[in-house]
């Protein structure tokens, strides 16, 4: 494992930084047993930072039992945000601060970070609440140990709010297809010039991994038939000597096998000119097939009528990146349309609460019209409503 300084603090972070969103599942939440597997295993790997929310279901209460379970507290880094979505006033900095630490089974975090700041007036919003005198009688109680943020917006709104507060890190959006993309890299260059810079989405949700087109898969196999897809995209990443550490949200045992290997031996400035060409020609092709650029966060949900946005999207994706019939099957298969209880874009009431929610600024309510108009052809609609009709009427029976 190849570690990098937190110039703030002195501390040795590993390159590779657990995210912890997408832990296994199983059918009543996160598999416990697979889960402690790897977040053990990456202990013995040499990950040091665990990156978890107080909105993540779940993920503070697993990986709280798990370190404690384990006696690995004292062995890593601990980062955990405060909900601003959730928070109405003052009082609820030490309400969303006290159960995560309470989830967590821990007396303090290590980096605490402000969630999904949007733009300076968040965080103006903030100081007027009085967060900067709460933030100093946190430290003096040991219960925070670095203060950070985590931002979703412009590069210009970055820009203010890295100026206006001593900040101690900071967590970004970035990777080879979002260079110029919120932070953006001028955002991470500023930003490293102070402090410690995590990049979240260094696969664009996985996009990176398994959604390419075919033509950049095979442009990345010509150049190296040795490295993934997600291998290519974090190493991009790691070439960037502004970059601390990455998260990756690993799901599965191999995912995470193959970037323990990864970040054993990667280094800033990696990359020579091929490699780089390798990219730009990439990203070439993959510009030609994405419409959505959606990376599947899942702030947008629930939707109130029951939408699966993200899986609208990602299905309509791929019907330009990987063919109509393999895009037709998502979008069946994860929206519910032959079931009972359907969960297409055809649902949309155009409230617009998902908007307010989503990290990327997207034009939801727009995009899920385009789904609905090449997804859901009347046709498809009538066979719909046909399936529907005859699941009713067989749940009728049998009650």
């Amino acid at each position: 494992m190849q570690y990098r300084i937190d110039k703030k603090s002195g501390n040795k972070l590993s390159v590779l930084g657990f995210g912890c969103m997408r832990f296994p599942k199983n059918i009543t939440g996160f598999d416990m047993r697979k889960t402690e597997e790897m977040l053990m295993r990456s202990i013995e790997g040499g990950v040091n930072y665990f990156d978890t929310a107080w909105i993540y279901p779940g993920s503070e209460e697993a990986v709280g039992t798990v370190f404690e379970r384990n006696h690995a507290r004292e062995k890593v880094f601990i980062a955990t945000k405060l909900p601003l979505v959730f928070v109405k006033g003052p009082a609820d900095f030490d309400k969303y601060l006290e159960q995560s630490l309470s989830r967590l089974k821990t007396t303090y975090i290590d980096y605490y970070l402000m969630h999904m700041i949007t733009d300076s007036d968040m965080w103006t919003k903030l100081k007027g609440w009085g967060i900067e005198d709460w933030i100093l009688r946190k430290k003096k109680e040991q219960k925070i140990r670095q203060i950070g943020f985590s931002y979703h917006g412009s590069r210009s709104e970055f820009l203010k709010v890295l100026d206006d507060y001593d900040w101690e890190m900071c967590l970004i959006q970035y990777n080879y297809s979002d260079e110029n993309f919120q932070a953006g890299v001028t955002g991470l260059k500023k930003a490293a010039e102070k402090m410690p810079v995590m990049i979240m989405e260094p696969l664009l949700g996985g996009k990176l991994a398994t959604g390419l087109p075919k033509d950049a898969v095979e442009i990345f196999k010509q150049a190296n038939p040795d490295l993934s897809p997600a291998a290519w995209g974090l190493n991009w990443v790691w070439n960037q000597e502004e970059v601390t550490l990455l998260l990756s949200g690993m799901g599965d045992m191999a995912q995470l096998e193959e970037n323990l290997r990864l970040a054993d031996k990667v280094k800033p400035g990696m990359l020579g000119e091929t490699e780089l060409d390798t990219y730009r020609k990439a990203l070439e092709a993959i510009n030609r097939a994405c419409k959505i650029r959606c990376t599947g966060c899942n702030y947008c949900m629930p939707c109130p009528k029951g939408v699966n946005i993200p899986a609208c999207f990602t299905a309509y994706n791929t019907v330009y990146s990987m063919g109509y019939v393999a895009g037709m099957h998502q979008f069946v298969t994860s929206t519910g349309l032959m079931s009972e209880r359907s969960a297409s874009p055809s649902l949309c009431v155009k409230c617009g609460i998902c908007e307010s929610h989503c990290p990327q600024r997207l034009p939801i309510i727009e995009h899920l019209a385009q789904v609905n108009r090449r997804m859901e052809p009347f046709w498809v609609k009538f066979i719909g409503s046909c399936a529907r009709g005859f699941l009713g009427k067989k749940r009728k029976k049998q009650l």
